[in-house]
């Protein structure tokens, strides 16, 4: 697989944040050396930590090696994201940290059920035998996994080992027959095989992939006060907000329907782990003006990047399938962006929540004319 084709899959979002080389090591034998390359063609990626790149050990298909490249970037993000910067042989690192071994919990023919199969969390579980070399090998990688798996999960997705060769009554159960063998163990549903490479890279990424099938979708808040639109745009990467036409406009049954679709898109792109929020059309007229929807065309809806100050609006429908289409094009980094008005996130007033019913018109009791000079009315409408 040459270079050139490896890297033209690569989504436009992240062309320069990956990169793709390829060294003649006839050639340039002092580096095939300093890595330990001994065979052609050899693979290495080089992640966090570039004094210790892992061996690619996947497919050498081009798209198995774009997969594995993005989960290595992902792996990357959250150590940043999280504070660490891989850089130094400190700590947990690519090729396989130290990690702590009490966080691989280990499983027995006894414990097993209870553990594992009662539990609400998500489970990868390694089937080893102490000879295995490819399991003492595996060791060192899923230790360090587990360590950072159950940070980043905040111990959702559990990491766990049994011996095989003493509580055979599991290995027999589950129709294990190589070691080592990796099964992924989720509430109420059949066990299924881990196919992903086996670095701590690669675990990670699939175990984050896991949590987040397994999270719920975000909450759908009302913006309220400005702590809500402070929190919520400044704890995500974007957040979502929807302009929704006045309840007198739409009814309860009306509003509810685009609540709805709100609910259905948070839930489809819940991955994304953005922040998701609605106002009435009139309650936040400076939201509305720093956002260009100024009094007209509701239902609206703009995502906001607080840290740029950034934010594009929906141009197409406010359906399922042109919200899709607009949160599509931001997730690979297209669509036009403008400053959010004044370069800060607006005042918001602070209101009571929608009460979930029909909007009621202001009765003749409810309008006060003490302050109304009804003789000068009359001379205005002479």
């Amino acid at each position: 697989v040459h270079p050139e084709k490896i890297a033209s899959p690569f989504p436009q979002k992240y062309c320069g944040i990956v990169k793709v080389g390829a060294v003649d090591a006839d050639q340039h034998n002092s580096l095939g050396g300093q890595y330990g390359v001994r065979g052609f063609p050899t693979i290495k990626i080089f992640g966090a930590n570039k004094h210790k790149p892992e061996d690619y050990q996947g497919g050498r298909s081009s798209q198995a090696i774009v997969d594995s490249a993005l989960n290595a970037l992902r792996s990357l993000v959250k150590d940043r994201l999280g504070g660490k910067t891989g850089g130094s042989d400190s700590g947990r690192q690519s090729g396989g940290g130290a990690g702590n071994k009490k966080d691989v919990v280990e499983l027995t023919d006894d414990n097993f059920d209870s553990t594992v199969l009662d539990s609400g969390d998500v489970w990868m579980v390694e089937f080893f035998a102490p000879w295995c070399g490819h399991c003492k090998n595996l060791e060192p990688e899923w230790t360090a996994a587990a360590s950072e798996v159950k940070e980043q999960t905040k111990g959702k997705v559990k990491l766990g080992a049994v011996d095989a060769t003493v509580h055979q009554g599991l290995a027999s159960r589950y129709g294990i027959r190589g070691f080592p063998t990796i099964k992924i163990f989720r509430k109420g549903e059949e066990p299924e095989d881990y196919q992903g490479g086996r670095t701590r890279t690669d675990i990670v990424a699939h175990a984050l992939d896991l949590y987040s099938d397994n999270i719920p979708p975000p909450e759908l808040r009302e913006i309220l006060s400005e702590d809500i639109l402070k929190k919520t745009c400044e704890d995500y990467q974007l957040c979502i907000i929807s302009v929704l036409p006045h309840i007198l406009d739409t009814g309860a049954s009306g509003r509810n329907s685009y609540l709805e679709v709100m609910r259905t898109m948070a839930e489809k792109y819940k991955k994304k782990m953005w922040g998701w929020l609605w106002t009435e059309a009139g309650a936040q007229m400076e939201l509305e003006s720093s956002l260009g929807i100024g009094g007209f065309g509701y239902p609206a809806m703009a995502a906001i990047n607080a840290r740029k100050m950034k934010f594009a609006l929906l141009r197409g429908s406010f359906s399922e399938t042109g919200i899709h289409e607009f949160l599509r094009e931001l997730s690979v980094g297209r669509g036009s962006t403008a400053t959010v008005g004044g370069g800060a996130l607006p005042k918001i007033n602070t209101v009571e929540p929608w009460d979930g019913k029909d909007g009621v018109l202001p009765t003749e009791d409810d309008i006060d004319l003490s302050d109304v000079d009804l003789d000068e009315l009359e001379k205005t409408e002479l």
